[in-house]
């Protein structure tokens, strides 16, 4: 967890303990987080709060339920979530939650980083039971297993030594065979269930739950809201949001998988509902390991996924 989070978070209780109650609910990740934020110097500090200030503003408006209670005992509590719920699916690193609306809206902070997911593969791992809910097939691991058992062979005889680079181009050796793999199982897997496959498929990567993305640029902040399951921008009684954020339709349909043109490390996987998704494989660490890392990116999102970016001049 980085310190934009909590620094979204502190800018979320200075402006909304005006209007409401407020509470945090503190945890390690939020302490860390923290933590991380009073090692920056005086400068920074004073930028990243800058940058905080306009998002929060923005989401106030667009959330009418964050600064708007029934009464005094209808509290937001502000929650830094800890890692482990990405792995779960759950992407947001913020939540605000109002116990008695029974309502609550999340945030995923990122800074300069637009990458979804950085999800692994090795013979350990079922990506469809992880993934989609839908186990692996014996065939997809006898085909990985041999490769990966390999990698741990080298590893384990180099004392943990041996780099990729010694390989020389192992490209077409490694990496081609388990994307051919992956891309094989994966088709298997959406042959079973299409339409929960690929819905399935963007849930995991993007988020199960409904969240803003407030993305630190260089001078502007982005904000995108992943309204999958119109959860967010509710109006309070009568007070609706100054903009609004449609829902946004899930894929139903695995439209193509092919590798990108000119490389042996990337996938495109087209979804229908203006979906596309690149999965680049590659080693996370300059030392032999028996797994590798994927960094996928949302290439295409439906014309329905809000996006606004707010301009921040030269400080």
């Amino acid at each position: 967890m980085t310190s934009w989070g909590s620094i979204v978070l502190k800018e979320f209780k200075e402006k909304l303990e005006r209007a409401t109650t407020v509470e945090i609910l503190e945890n390690n990740a939020l302490l860390t987080a923290q933590k991380h934020f009073n090692s920056f110097e005086k400068t920074k500090q004073g930028k990243f709060l800058l940058y905080a200030s306009f998002a929060v503003n923005f989401l106030i408006d667009i959330e009418p339920r964050l600064s708007n209670s029934f009464d005094q005992d209808d509290i937001l509590q502000l929650e830094i979530l800890t890692d482990n719920k990405g792995q779960d699916g759950d992407v947001r690193d913020v939540v605000a939650i109002r116990v008695l609306q029974k309502w609550e809206i999340g945030i995923s902070a990122k800074n300069n980083h637009k990458a979804i997911k950085h999800s692994r593969l090795s013979n350990k791992i079922d990506f469809g039971e992880k993934w989609l809910g839908i186990k692996s097939s014996t065939q997809y691991f006898d085909e990985i297993r041999p490769i990966f058992k390999s990698l741990e062979k080298m590893r384990i005889e180099s004392n943990k030594t041996k780099t990729w680079k010694s390989l020389g181009n192992y490209h077409p050796t490694i990496y081609t065979p388990i994307l051919e793999a992956f891309k094989a199982e994966l088709l298997r897997i959406y042959n079973t269930n299409p339409s929960q496959v690929a819905s399935a498929l963007v849930e995991y990567l993007i988020g199960t739950k409904d969240f803003y993305k407030v993305i630190k640029g260089k001078n502007n902040i982005e904000i995108q809201a992943y309204n999958l399951h119109g959860t967010l921008n509710l109006s309070f009684k009568e007070i609706n949001p100054k903009f609004y954020t449609p829902k946004v339709d899930l894929p139903t349909k695995i439209i193509n998988i092919s590798h990108k043109e000119n490389t042996l490390t990337t996938l495109i996987v087209e979804l229908n509902n203006d979906w596309t998704l690149s999965f680049r494989i590659h080693n996370a660490s300059s030392r032999i390991e028996p797994s590798l890392k994927f960094d996928i990116n949302l290439l295409k999102a439906p014309h329905s996924l809000f996006t606004n970016k707010l301009s921040i001049g030269e400080i």
